[in-house]
């Protein structure tokens, strides 16, 4: 059961339907699209000046001896009424009144305040009792809703379960998205209804409902005690309930260090209740408690970013959100032209430590003055970034993405920017970057290997197809000759050969071309089949062949004859060595 399955607080309409309020024969005479108007308390008075006495959210009783004769005393009577937030106006007709005034009943009808008549006497104190009967109720079935799921999320944490799952489970719970945010207004951690799939724009819709209602935050807590935020319409509406509605309810939460946060919750497909407002104060304790327990803001910015990415990868984000969504999370590049990068190591890596990994990462670039987004992929060991580019040197680096680059491709490389003048800003930024990658894993992570793979230079619109083109570049390039970076724009050929690395036919095609020559190596102690992979690599050319592997021409054409009788080909045929380079590279796939 969600909030929205649990009964509110009684209703003008609800209370028509009490016994004790039908012996009076009520009669709808005015504000009938407001029934809906939730009842706060039940209040009865016969002076002009009741309304001075309200809070907000009551059912006012009376007899009509205090509205005034003059139809102006009659009008300021409702609009004082409607002004103070009463939920209701009920008025006993046969004593002070025969009828209700014109003006009385107008003024009622043009501020949409239920005004209800009762056309038999009643006694007041009956009518109060069944309704607050009615309020402790629902009351109760609010504590005790609210009670069942601060267990529940208790039980997460004893369970072992940290700050996401507590979120996940708040956000099922509320039927809406959930924000874990630093004072600063970044996003640390989030969950929506439904999961990923279905709330993919949950992000942005929080966004503008926040930004929509940043001015009326400091009304919040009054007009949520008075039950009037976001309930009027019409002429009579307050404009400081409605921007409370689209700010929706918040609870502090102290980060690391003594930092403020707090955790959100937003009206973003229905308004928010008593429950929310209960469950939130709780839920948002257990989440200081995890983050004290556990550390988790550097996981969680990790994990948020990486989400963020991941989905921007998959397609699950456009670009105008995308652009608003990585604002959110503390990337807010002042160029619009962008590098996608992707790394991942073999080495073993705990999540917890993995994390570090990323913030030292973001910390290196940034401190390098290029502003990034770093996050998890997936898994520990795997990281997604985009990085910026300055726009003026755009113009050379953003045709050349799988030329200048694609040139080093299998070449050592030491990542540092030490290539000359000329160098396109794309290339520059990718040796920084990698170099700033390398320093983060080294500094946790010793000497352990890092793969990475770059994409092209791209606006937010290109972003998501190249993340996903630089994570399979990064996941193909694994086996290949360590470098700096790869460029992922060629890697096509590995790309396909890893995505087929559990085909048989692929394994297959390995054995049947290059066996012979595989049991060759094994057996002998000067190996064939490094001369034949940079024949392959170097398009059968043998004299770059030679200069390749310090060999004279008589030398490797030995080699070569020795190959063409071990595996029965002619490698001067283009077709044969294009299938032998199929096979070279797939080996390294299927090994």
């Amino acid at each position: 059961m969600t909030a929205a399955d649990l009964p509110p607080r009684i209703t003008v309409a609800q209370a028509l339907a009490l016994p004790a309020v039908q012996r009076g024969l009520p009669l709808v005479v005015a504000g009938e699209r407001n029934l809906d108007r939730p009842i706060r308390w039940v209040h009865a008075g016969e002076v002009s000046y009741i309304a001075s006495v309200l809070l907000g959210g009551e059912l006012l009783l009376t007899t009509g001896m205090g509205i005034g004769r003059r139809a102006a005393e009659q009008r300021r009577f409702v609009k004082e009424l409607d002004e103070a937030g009463a939920a209701a106006l009920f008025v006993e007709l046969g004593g002070a009144l025969d009828d209700l005034p014109p003006a009385l009943v107008g003024e009622a009808e043009r501020r949409g305040l239920p005004l209800v008549a009762f056309r038999r006497d009643v006694r007041f104190i009956p009518v109060t009792e069944a309704i607050h009967t009615e309020l402790v109720n629902s009351r109760y079935a609010v504590l005790q809703r609210c009670d069942e799921i601060h267990g529940q999320l208790t039980q997460i944490v004893l369970d072992g379960g940290g700050i996401p799952e507590v979120l996940r489970l708040l956000a099922e719970t509320l039927a809406t998205p959930v924000v874990l945010e630093a004072a600063s207004g970044r996003v640390l951690a989030h969950a929506v209804p439904g999961g990923d799939e279905q709330g993919d724009d949950a992000l942005d819709a929080w966004a503008a409902a926040r930004d929509r209602g940043a001015g009326g935050r400091t009304g919040r807590a009054r007009a949520a005690s008075r039950g009037t935020a976001g309930r009027k319409t019409g002429g009579g509406a307050s404009g400081e309930g409605a921007a409370a509605w689209q700010a929706g309810l918040s609870a502090p939460v102290p980060l690391g260090h003594g930092a403020p946060g707090r955790l959100v919750v937003l009206p973003v497909s229905a308004p928010l209740d008593e429950l929310a407002r209960l469950v939130l104060d709780r839920a948002a304790g257990l989440v200081a408690l995890s983050l004290l327990r556990s550390r988790q803001e550097e996981e969680l910015v990790a994990r948020e970013r990486g989400s963020f990415l991941l989905a921007l990868s998959g397609g699950r984000v456009k670009a105008a959100a995308a652009r608003r969504q990585a604002q959110l999370i503390g990337f807010a590049p002042a160029s619009g032209q962008l590098l996608a990068l992707a790394a991942e190591t073999s080495a073993q890596v705990e999540p917890a430590e993995w994390s570090l990994v990323l913030r030292d990462a973001q910390v290196e670039l940034e401190g390098r003055g290029t502003p990034a987004l770093v996050g998890e992929r997936e898994r520990a060991g795997r990281m997604l970034a985009l990085v910026a580019l300055h726009d003026s040197e755009h113009g050379a680096s953003g045709h050349g993405a799988s030329g200048h680059g694609a040139s080093w491709h299998g070449a050592s490389r030491s990542g540092t920017n030490e290539r000359g003048p000329g160098v396109g800003e794309r290339e520059r930024v990718a040796d920084l970057a990698a170099a700033a990658l390398r320093t983060a894993v080294a500094r946790r992570l010793g000497d352990a290997e890092l793969t990475i793979a770059v994409g092209r230079a791209t606006g937010w619109e290109g972003a998501g197809p190249e993340l996903r083109l630089a994570a399979d570049g990064a996941a193909s390039a694994a086996p290949l000759p360590p470098t700096a970076w790869h460029d992922a724009r060629a890697l096509e050929l590995q790309r396909l050969l890893w995505h087929w690395r559990e085909d048989r036919e692929l394994a297959a095609l390995v054995t049947r071309r290059l066996g012979p020559l595989i049991e060759h190596d094994r057996r002998r102690r000067h190996a064939l089949l490094p001369t034949l992979q940079t024949l392959c690599a170097n398009g059968g050319h043998k004299a770059e062949t030679a200069r390749a592997l310090h060999l004279n021409r008589q030398a490797l054409y030995h080699r070569i004859e020795r190959i063409e009788r071990l595996l029965g080909v002619d490698l001067s045929d283009p077709t044969e060595l294009l299938t032998l380079h199929l096979a070279v590279e797939a080996r390294r796939y299927v090994g």
